[in-house]
């Protein structure tokens, strides 16, 4: 067993969306592999509480305030990168955002903040940062959802550019397969982040998810980040152009009438509740 690629050190990574949840996650995992990572975000405060709990860690965590939807942002990232390390390992695009509407209520504005954030960005940020890949290649890793699978009561608008993600996820994988650039997309269900607590906090929808969810239980950042971490490291180094779902098994389940209902709180606790 190869167990010195079990590990991201000397790695240069960064990570957008990285103040909260699951970018925050992905951070403190990378940190802990030995990556140096540079996170971003449109606020400091949450960046720099995230520093100070790194503590001895915190030499390897550069902070920087940008907005990527925003082409000057994504400037500001690429050059801010490229006079830190001259290279780019690992890039994850992490940042996103939702307004949460029926169809017919959605305006022009809130179609171009959703796009912009979610699908844009990574694609202008991957766009950006190839230069800094190609010559050692490196590991893109998208952050979609299974609402690019299947509907959700998310809006459509969301579920649009998490689809657009995932074929753009395998659209770039191969293009850039000759340059030894692996892309590859993490899709979660549920998770225990700001952004998803804002409807979890609904006792009555919150049972609905868990019900519908076989590992009876909302998911955590921390498992959301383990996975892209690992498709970071060298032991993924065939794994390119894959959608991975954790989602607690949400997609594969169907419908039998003979099992019986789930139970999440008599022997999985809600990590919400």
């Amino acid at each position: 067993m190869n167990s010195h690629k079990w590990n991201l050190n000397g790695k240069k990574a960064l990570v957008t969306g990285a103040s909260r949840g699951i970018g925050r996650a992905i951070c403190m995992e990378m940190l802990t592999l030995g990556a140096e990572v540079v996170a971003v975000a449109r606020g400091m405060d949450d960046l720099q509480s995230m520093q100070q709990d790194r503590g001895i860690l915190a030499s390897d965590l550069s902070l920087l305030k940008a907005d990527v939807s925003r082409k000057e942002g994504r400037e500001r990232v690429r050059d801010f990168c490229k006079e830190k390390f001259g290279r780019l390992d690992i890039l994850v695009n992490n940042v996103g955002t939702n307004i949460r509407k029926v169809a017919l209520e959605y305006d022009d504005m809130d179609m171009y903040t959703i796009f912009s954030t979610n699908l844009h960005s990574a694609f202008e940020l991957s766009r950006d940062c190839f230069p800094m890949m190609q010559e050692k290649g490196g590991s893109i890793v998208n952050l979609s959802s299974v609402a690019g699978v299947t509907h959700l009561r998310t809006g459509v608008i969301y579920a649009m550019t998490k689809a657009a993600i995932n074929q753009m996820t395998r659209n770039l994988a191969v293009e850039w397969a000759n340059r030894n650039i692996r892309v590859n997309a993490v899709s979660p269900w549920y998770t225990r982040t700001p952004l998803a607590e804002t409807v979890l906090q609904d006792p009555a929808y919150r049972s609905q998810v868990l019900e519908r969810t076989p590992l009876g239980r909302i998911g955590e950042p921390e498992e959301v980040a383990s996975l892209v971490a690992y498709l970071c490291m060298d032991h993924a180094a065939y794994i390119t152009g894959q959608v991975i779902h954790v989602d607690g098994g949400f997609l594969v389940n169907g419908f039998d009438p003979t099992l019986p209902a789930q139970n999440p709180s008599a022997s999985f606790p809600d990590p919400l509740s």
